[in-house]
C-alpha cells in the first residue's frame, strides 16, 4: 500500500510539472521578445503574425506534454505532426516547438512497448517531412536534414538512457529488498530452530525420565516440562510477531544461569563456571552468546544424555569466550542432525563479528568454543 500511495503521488508530481511546463511554452510563444526563440528547420519565408490556424498548431505543439509520461506515443504523434505543419506552412518560430525535443526525448524515456515501432516510425515521417520541406522551396541542405536529424535521435538515446538507468536502479532495489527478506527469513528459521530444538528436546527428555522416576519425583519433572513449555511458547509468539512484521527487536532470551538450571532441570548434570566479571555486551552479541550455549546444552540432551557437562564463561575486555563440553557421547561424533544448529550458529556468531568452533573429544565428548565480542563494529 505504501508503495502504491508513493507511485501515486510521484505520478501527480510529475502531471503537475509537465502542465507547468507546457502552459509555460504556449504563453512564451506570445510574449513579444521572447516568441521567436525555439527550433526551426525550414528556413521559409514568415509569415507576417499568427493566424486562428498558427494560434491551434502553437497549442498543438505544447498542451500534449502534459501527457508525455502517460500516452509518450499520442504526445510525439501530435507534437510532431503540429511541428510539421508549423514549418510547412511558413510560420514563425516559437517557443512552443522546443516541445518537439521534449516529446522525443519523453517517447525514448516513457515508452513501454512498441518502441523500435515508433522509432521506425518516426524516421519515416521525418524523411517525408524532409521531401515536403524540399518541394516548398526550403533552402536547406541534406547535410542540415541530417544534423537535425542526429539531435532528435540524440534526444531520443538520452531519454532510453534515462530509462535504463531508472530500470536498472529499481532492479537493484527490488534485489536489495529480496536479500533483506532473505536474510530476515533466514534469522526467523535460525531462530524457530533454536527454539524448537532446545525447548522440546527439553520436553521429551523430561518426559521419557518421569516413566522411571519414583512417584514423589514425578510432580517436580511435570513442573519442569510445564516450565519448558511456557519458554517455547513465548519464544514462538516472538517468531509469529516476526512473521506478521510486528517484531523488530531480538527476543529476550534470559540468562545463562537460567539456562544452565533449565538443562539440569531436564535431567542432564551441567555445570556453570564463570571466570571474571560480566560486562555490557551489544543485544545482538548478546543472543549470539546465549544461542551457542543453547545449541551445545541441546547437542548434550540429544547425544551425551545423562554425561557430565560443563559450561566455562570467560568475561573479557573486548570478548566473551564461551565453552561447553561433555565427557562423553552416546552419538557418534557431534551427532546425526541436520548439522542446521552449527551451521547457524557459526553465521550467527561471524555476522557480529566472532568465532565459533565445534569438535569432537578423544573420549567420546564433543566441545563447542565460542569467541564473541562484547562490541559490534
Amino acid at each position: 500500500m505504501t508503495r502504491l500511495l508513493a507511485g501515486i503521488r510521484s505520478v501527480r508530481e510529475g502531471v503537475g510539472g509537465d502542465i507547468v511546463l507546457a502552459v509555460t511554452l504556449v504563453v512564451l510563444s506570445f510574449v513579444p521578445g521572447a516568441a521567436h526563440h525555439g527550433v526551426d528547420l525550414g528556413e521559409l519565408p514568415d509569415r507576417s503574425s499568427l493566424d486562428v490556424l498558427g494560434v491551434l498548431l502553437v497549442l498543438a505543439q505544447g498542451v500534449p506534454l502534459v501527457v508525455r509520461r502517460r500516452w509518450p506515443a499520442v504526445c510525439i504523434a501530435v507534437v510532431c505532426g503540429a511541428f510539421a505543419a508549423f514549418q510547412l506552412l511558413g510560420y514563425a518560430t516559437v517557443v512552443a516547438s522546443l516541445a518537439l525535443l521534449v516529446a522525443v526525448y519523453s517517447a525514448g524515456a516513457h515508452l513501454r512497448r512498441g518502441r523500435f515501432a515508433v522509432a521506425v516510425a518516426a524516421v519515416g515521417a521525418y524523411v517525408v517531412f524532409a521531401f515536403a520541406l524540399h518541394e516548398v522551396g526550403s533552402p536547406e541542405t541534406p547535410v542540415d536534414y541530417l544534423t537535425f536529424g542526429l539531435l532528435l535521435a540524440f534526444f531520443w538515446a538520452v531519454g532510453v538512457w534515462v530509462r535504463d538507468r531508472a530500470a536498472s536502479e529499481a532492479e537493484r532495489q527490488r534485489l536489495a529488498e529480496e536479500a533483506v527478506v532473505t536474510a530476515e527469513r533466514a534469522r526467523i528459521a535460525r531462530e524457530l530452530h533454536d527454539v524448537v530444538t532446545h525447548h522440546v528436546t527439553a520436553m521429551v527428555v523430561q518426559a521419557d525420565a518421569a516413566q522411571y522416576l519414583p512417584a514423589d519425583r514425578v510432580p517436580t519433572t511435570l513442573t519442569a516440562i510445564s516450565e519448558t513449555g511456557r519458554h517455547a511458547l513465548t519464544d514462538l509468539r516472538y517468531l509469529l510477531g516476526a512473521l506478521d512484521g510486528n517484531v523488530a527487536q531480538e527476543p529476550v532470551t534470559g540468562d545463562l544461569p537460567d539456562l544452565v538450571a533449565r538443562s539440569r532441570a531436564a535431567g542432564q548434570p551441567v555445570e556453570l563456571v564463570e571466570h571474571g566479571q560480566p560486562r555490557p555486551m551489544a543485544s545482538a552479541a548478546e543472543v549470539a552468546a546465549y544461542r551457542v550455549v543453547q545449541e551445545a546444552l541441546t547437542n548434550a540432551l540429544k547425544h551425551a544424555a545423562g554425561s557430565h557437562t560443563v559450561v566455562n564463561v570467560h568475561h573479557g575486555d573486548e570478548w566473551m569466550d564461551l565453552e561447553v563440553s561433555t565427557d562423553k557421547s552416546t552419538s557418534p561424533g557431534l551427532g546425526r542432525g541436520s548439522g542446521r544448529g552449527l551451521l547457524g550458529l557459526r553465521e550467527r556468531v561471524s555476522v557480529v563479528g566472532g568465532d565459533l568452533r565445534a569438535d569432537s573429544r578423544p573420549d567420546g565428548g564433543f566441545t563447542v568454543w565460542a569467541r564473541i565480542p562484547l562490541e559490534i563494529s
